[in-house]
């Protein structure tokens, strides 16, 4: 499973240093949504709330945080996005889809293809 350090090249190859507060909190989203991708059916309740309480913020601050984390993305690494997307895009993503995005990826990395038999 993908950790910090491999979440954080990304984002900083996405354009989104270690500087943004959006790099820690979607970071911190993309690790519960890789440990639970459910999440991302109630994204305020079950992602964003609680990713609020770990870093002390409203759950506004941090759809916010992410929702800038993405716009950044799409404005510096458009296509890098779009190949971790892994379909057409025509616009920034949104947030939660800025989450799914990143956190379909690394579940995609980790997914062992079946043994032959």
């Amino acid at each position: 499973m993908a950790d910090f350090p491999e979440i954080s090249e990304v984002l900083r190859l996405l354009g989104i240093g270690g500087n943004y507060s959006g790099h820690r909190l979607t970071a911190a989203a993309v690790i519960l949504t890789i440990k639970d991708p459910d999440r991302l059916l109630y994204v305020t309740n079950h992602l964003y709330w609680p990713v609020a309480q770990q870093h002390g913020c409203s759950w506004q601050c941090v759809e916010r945080a992410i929702r800038s984390a993405a716009k950044r993305a799409w404005e510096r690494n458009p296509d890098y996005l779009k190949e971790l997307a892994r379909y057409p895009m025509e616009k920034a993503p949104t947030a939660s889809e800025f989450v799914d995005i990143l956190a379909s990826h690394f579940l995609r990395r980790d997914v062992q293809p079946p043994s032959p038999r």
